[in-house]
């Protein structure tokens, strides 16, 4: 279904689904993180000052000592070493995966990450990495433990948190998600799905080296829980033995976190115990970002007119690129949309979704962003205000079966 011509013929064509993804992120930065962000706001609620913060617009802030937020500026400061202590690169996570990939053969080792290593022989490890050195762990001269206790100096030591001080309130808003009831009320059963999703997006816009480690190092936590019936160590164990390193903010004492320690150990274990679906882009995001570049070359093959909702024989009613909002269309480009509404046909799904997004953005936090998007809105002739009542719960039902989760924004 998706086509590509090969360099050379005779060699098979893998498809990477994300590929229109991440060249979305390195071609259009800002229209990518427009389009996680509007994802993100309709599923956790955050006020104008934690939108802000997610956003870039506004320095992170989180609780402090004195009891009141304060601003992370003080933390920016020059590299103290080669890896220990330096802004996270490619090269510290080359060295660093040196412990990973020998912890991940040691997971047999009762109370890893819970029992210290020996402190002369961490000494010795961590000079080596410093020092840009390749490492046989194999030949026995360091011991698992040491490995993993230098694996959270390493995170603990990082100029900010491996999840970002701006994503700390992003962190415990997700970890509220609930379920709502028949009638539209919340429970507190966890909505699992929505979690999911929410930190699917929540990762897309980590900084890349921030992310290809969360990656690595869930990856080694996740497998360390499944042998946790010879090691001892279950999800939750290994959260608590991490939390501190990788979403606690720094120079912050316990007490600070305001009775939050518990759902920060919880939110770090559902990582653990859910990371094989969180790196991967939503399915609506993966259509949007192919739609951006294709547009109608790709609607024009018949595997996937399905993305057209419509009647099987005659005119098709469809989702392209002009329909969506000047901040989601590729810029400066021109979609002949074969896949376009008649005119004569009732209001289309696309109509009414996009109606129905002009009200997400009019009901979120006030910021620079929403009036942004809010201009952008105004220069749609097709779009005005909603006087669509339904309760949140009934519209989230609807609007999955609008566009397919084409457009869920």
């Amino acid at each position: 279904s998706d086509k590509c011509t090969p360099f050379n013929s005779s060699q098979p064509v893998i498809f990477n689904p994300d590929f229109f993804v991440e060249r979305l992120r390195h071609e259009y930065p800002q229209a990518f993180v427009d389009l996680v962000l509007s994802n993100i706001t309709r599923l956790i609620d955050l006020p104008g000052d934690e939108f802000s913060q997610l956003s870039g617009e506004a320095e992170p802030r989180v609780p402090s000592s004195s009891g009141f937020l304060r601003s992370f500026n003080f933390l920016k400061r020059k590299e103290k070493g080669v890896i220990f202590g330096a802004t996270l690169t490619e090269e510290g996570i080359a060295q660093i995966y040196q412990l990973i990939e020998y912890l991940s053969k040691n997971l047999h080792v009762e109370g890893l990450f819970r029992v210290p290593g020996h402190s002369l022989r961490q000494t010795a490890l961590r000079e080596m990495l410093n020092s840009g050195a390749e490492i046989d762990l194999e030949t026995g001269d360091f011991h698992p433990n040491d490995a993993a206790t230098l694996l959270k100096v390493f995170l603990g030591e990082l100029p900010e948190p491996l999840l970002t001080h701006r994503h700390y309130h992003a962190h415990l808003k997700i970890g509220e998600l609930s379920r709502f009831d028949e009638k539209g009320n919340k429970t507190n059963m966890p909505d699992k799905e929505r979690q999911i999703e929410a930190f699917q997006l929540l990762f897309m816009l980590l900084p890349p080296p921030n992310r290809s480690l969360l990656k690595l190092l869930l990856d080694l936590l996740y497998h360390t829980a499944r042998n946790q019936h010879v090691n001892k160590m279950s999800a939750l164990n290994l959260a608590t033995m991490f939390a501190p390193h990788i979403i606690w903010p720094k120079n912050v004492m316990a007490s600070d976190l305001q009775g939050n320690i518990d759902k920060l150990n919880n939110g770090v274990a559902f990582l653990i115990r859910y990371s094989q679906k969180l790196f991967k882009a939503p399915a609506y995001i993966k259509e949007y970002a192919r739609l951006y570049f294709t547009g109608s070359k790709t609607l024009q093959s018949n595997d996937d007119l399905t993305l057209c909702a419509g009647a099987k024989n005659g005119p098709v009613a469809g989702v392209t690129i002009d329909s969506l909002p000047s901040p989601m269309r590729k810029i400066g480009g021109e979609v002949n949309n074969t896949c376009s509404m008649n005119s004569d046909e009732t209001p289309s799904y696309t109509e009414a979704a996009l109606k129905e997004l002009f009200q997400q953005v009019t009901n979120m936090p006030e910021s620079a962003k929403k009036k942004k998007l809010i201009k952008q809105f105004e220069k749609q002739p097709l779009l005005t205000p909603s006087a669509d009542s339904r309760t949140p719960f009934s519209r989230r039902h609807w609007r999955s079966r609008s566009l397919g989760g084409i457009i869920k924004v």
